[in-house]
């Protein structure tokens, strides 16, 4: 079959084709052995032809163990033979407690695709495929089998599944038919069964990057505006005797500012009036009852214009407006472990524009009048929801809510937001992140507290966005580079890997690649994955629903790899036309 070795190129032999045409077809994709003494090379057949076989140089076999890469190629006589069982298996590994069954090769029947979990888990992944090539079903499967490896009882794993389009909602609800002490739980923003949890994100665990990218700030103007906001909020929420006359102080300051503004009185008045309208409080109100020498006036009456155009009780409503002013309530501390809420922060960020330097500043006002807008319309729509919470929690007894159930873990936690816009789902993800991100920091043992984040449809939120200008950083670029250390690991899911961040893929260290055909998402695969082989590409573009191409430092080699059907499967097949379309005959008749 194989004959002598005609010549060696760069990284190919080009041997003698001494085979029949009957053997020709099982050639291709097949590995050989360049043995030599002790020398053993691994090559691929890459090309056949009637006079030549092209073969690959992928790695060598040293003490029985597979490592890639050649240093030294093989003599031009070597003998050439197909690779042996013992060889095949330490390339497709074995099953025990440290390896995951991936699925089926493609090329050698009867063979299991084994990955061990560390190298697959502790690392980052990309899943990437076009719609339909199988991608779905190849995750529910993958960590279906996390589960069902007899010898490895996995009860700590936090997986985390968000969900773009609730597609993964049914494919592990029997989890615990692999072992009684697993269990599944499915939080979303839509509960419809008795077992869905609705999604709850409290909104005091919200720090400033978080509130500036919910409310989309767009200049770097606008973070002081919502850093104080954010301050009075933590000030406003404790019960304390000084909360009150703070409200006041703010208010006054505000109003002596109009005061001695060089505004009409008119206009002073209308100032005025907006901000009683905002920021009343019981002192301050149209209807407080301003006390004079042997007479009383309301609030709103000592701003009447008197002939002259000037408000008739000035020196009175000034006099009183000076009494609440308080410059030693200014260092006001904020409390430990506040509780507040969205409408709280609403309110906050009502003092805030009163406060001085905001009125008069024409850019300021705008900007901060643009996230008052950006922040109302969040409180009237669905997200409100989702950022309401009843009581204070922390953060380590946040993440333990979310993986308990039934007074029991969860191993998988799957959260759906296929009923938010991709605007807040983007951001409500990263502060998932950034929440898991931190608390694993925290951790006395580092990556003690593992968590895998599966990001379906990842390019909704992996974006190449203007995080980094605005706030610093990007948390998933800030996850990708160090989140390794620390056990937080991404799994990222794409049909549209060219829409995604460069540095979150940079930092993948396996891939599983279905079928991709969009010349944009391969020339950019290509691009970004200097580990690639145009081999691996071609190889992808060929692939039927259901085989992926897997390579990475989870794999010996990049291999074809036919993935089973997980079971049950997630919702992720094809519209049915045909069955919706038609109709009974018998109907037709009676129409």
């Amino acid at each position: 079959m194989f004959g002598k070795i005609v010549y060696i190129g760069e990284n190919i032999a080009h041997v003698e084709n001494h085979a029949n045409a009957a053997q020709v077809p099982d050639l291709m994709n097949t590995h050989v052995i360049f043995e030599s003494g002790e020398q053993k090379v691994l090559g691929e057949v890459d090309e056949v032809n009637d006079e030549l076989i092209k073969i690959r140089f992928l790695g060598e076999y040293t003490n029985g163990k597979y490592v890639n890469g050649v240093i030294r190629k093989p003599s031009l006589n070597s003998t050439i033979r197909t690779i042996n069982q013992e060889e095949l298996k330490e390339l497709v590994g074995e099953y025990n407690s440290q390896t995951l069954k991936i699925g089926w090769s493609a090329i050698y029947k009867d063979y299991t695709v084994y990955a061990n979990i560390n190298s697959l888990f502790a690392n980052h992944m990309a899943i990437f495929g076009n719609t339909g090539s199988g991608k779905s079903c190849g995750v529910a499967r993958l960590i279906q089998n996390v589960f069902a490896n007899p010898n490895l009882i996995s009860y700590n794993a936090n997986i985390f599944i968000f969900d773009a389009y609730g597609e993964y909602k049914t494919a592990f609800n029997q989890l615990n038919a692999f072992n009684p002490n697993y269990n599944y739980k499915f939080i979303t923003t839509n509960p419809a069964d008795p077992d869905d949890q609705q999604l709850c994100l409290p909104f005091h665990l919200l720090n400033l990057d978080d509130l500036s990218l919910l409310l989309q700030a767009s200049s770097h103007s606008q973070i002081p505006i919502i850093e104080r906001a954010l301050h009075l909020c933590k000030v406003f929420s404790q019960e304390s005797e000084k909360v009150e006359p703070y409200k006041n102080h703010l208010i006054a300051k505000a109003l002596i500012a109009i005061l001695y503004s060089n505004n009409t009185t008119a206009q002073k008045k209308n100032q005025i009036f907006q901000i009683i309208e905002t920021c009343k409080t019981p002192d301050f109100d149209f209807d407080t009852v301003i006390p004079g020498l042997g007479y009383t006036r309301s609030f709103s009456e000592c701003f009447e214009i008197d002939s002259n155009g000037n408000f008739g009780e000035s020196v009175l409503i000034t006099d009183y407006i000076l009494k609440h002013i308080n410059d030693d309530l200014e260092t006001s501390i904020e409390p430990q472990n506040p509780f507040y809420n969205i409408k709280d922060f609403a309110k906050a960020l009502d003092f805030t524009l009163i406060s001085e330097g905001f009125q008069d500043n024409k850019q300021l006002y705008d900007d901060s009048m643009l996230l008052k807008v950006r922040l109302k319309a969040i409180i009237n729509s669905k997200v409100s929801t989702i950022l309401t919470c009843n009581s204070y929690i922390d953060v380590p007894n946040f993440i333990a809510s979310l993986i308990a159930k039934n007074n029991r873990r969860s191993q998988v936690i799957n959260i759906n937001l296929e009923d938010i816009d991709d605007t807040y789902a983007k951001v409500i993800v990263k502060i998932f992140a950034r929440l898991f991100f931190e608390f694993a920091k925290t951790r006395g043992t580092r990556a003690s507290i593992p968590f895998h984040l599966f990001l379906e449809e990842a390019h909704r939120y992996i974006q190449k966005d203007t995080d980094t200008f605005l706030i610093g950083y990007n948390i998933f670029d800030r996850i990708a580079k160090e989140g390794r250390k620390y056990g937080v690991l991404l799994n990222i899911i794409s049909q549209r890997p060219v829409e995604l961040s460069d540095t979150v893929i940079s930092q993948c260290s396996n891939f599983l690649i279905f079928k991709m055909t969009h010349p944009l998402d391969i020339e950019y695969i290509e691009k970004m994955l200097p580990n690639i082989s145009s081999d691996v590409i071609e190889k992808q573009k060929s692939l039927q629903p259901g085989n992926c191409v897997g390579f990475g430092s989870a794999f010996k080699i990049p291999m074809i790899i036919k993935m089973e059907m997980p079971n049950p499967a997630p919702n992720s097949s094809s519209c049915d036309v045909n069955e919706r379309w038609k109709i009974m005959a018998s109907q037709t008749a009676n129409q």
